[in-house]
């Protein structure tokens, strides 16, 4: 096991749908060179993230030749990558692109895992349910969060999702969110080490408070969700910039959290040029 510090950077990355062939999302969207930008971006950070998490929706259509993409627009990090499927993503397919990933091989047929390696310990649950765009949690994958969660109670603790267990007030989203989270919250209101819960699936960054915890969901990569609020809102997208989270964390310090944008800003200027 690496040496253990006392802080830590995690970079999230959530619904990439990566396609391939040159194929636009939509007829819109390259979602490959967003996230070939997305990686740019980071490898040229100040400080390089410690680990770099995966929220679901890694491609659009579960395809093998898309992990293989997937696989090579990410080969430049130089960090440990974690992935975690969401309700576009093929759980054996994923594993077949990634067969260096023993991870997701820890609880098979589901991809759950958690990892001892950082300072913050990693655990990742899997909402998927095949050909279905809602998640669930069922008993079995339950059991083994709760079991998992208090074999290290005092380690501080990210709980990674792709299927955000609350509602976002996005209505046509929230119709294909997580299903029946109570039993969830029974488990997560029981261990105050999470940190934070990441998820993914949104398309926006969101924030709320759930069984005394702090969820968030991760804006994309690639295409942002409208926020509209009204109750029959149309189901909608927009061209806002691709973003990806920074989750840092330091011992006794609150983990803290920061939308990144990608794209061509002018600055930084200093507050002395004026």
């Amino acid at each position: 096991m690496a040496a253990v510090r006392d802080s830590m950077i995690v970079c999230q990355l959530s619904d990439m749908h990566l396609m391939t062939g040159g194929r636009l999302a939509y007829g819109v969207i390259d979602t490959a060179a967003h996230l070939r930008r997305c990686i740019a971006h980071i490898l040229k950070l100040p400080q390089q993230p410690d680990a770099v998490v995966m929220t679901g929706d890694l491609v659009d259509s579960g395809k093998p030749e898309e992990y293989a993409l997937l696989r090579e627009i990410i080969a430049p990090l130089a960090m440990p990558v974690y992935l975690i499927p969401g309700n576009h993503d093929e759980r054996e397919a994923l594993r077949a692109a990634f067969p260096d990933h023993p991870y997701l091989n820890q609880f098979p047929p589901f991809i759950q895992y958690a990892i001892e390696e950082h300072e913050l310990r990693i655990v990742a649950i899997d909402t998927v349910i095949p050909r279905r765009d809602g998640g669930e949690l069922c008993a079995q994958r339950l059991e083994w969060l709760a079991l998992t969660l208090a074999t290290a109670p005092q380690r501080p603790t990210l709980l990674v999702m792709h299927h955000p267990p609350f509602a976002t007030h996005l209505d046509f989203m929230d119709d294909i969110g997580l299903a029946a989270p109570d039993p969830l919250a029974r488990i997560v209101e029981r261990h105050p080490q999470i940190e934070r819960i990441l998820c993914g699936h949104l398309h926006r960054p969101i924030q709320a408070r759930f069984a005394g915890a702090l969820a968030c969901t991760a804006p994309s990569t690639a295409h942002q969700i409208t926020l509209d609020l009204a109750p029959d809102a149309p189901g909608t997208f927009t061209l806002e910039p691709p973003a990806y989270y920074l989750h840092a964390w330091q011992a006794g310090v609150p983990l803290v959290t920061h939308t990144v944008y990608v794209g061509d800003f002018a600055g930084p200027y200093s507050f002395d040029s004026g």
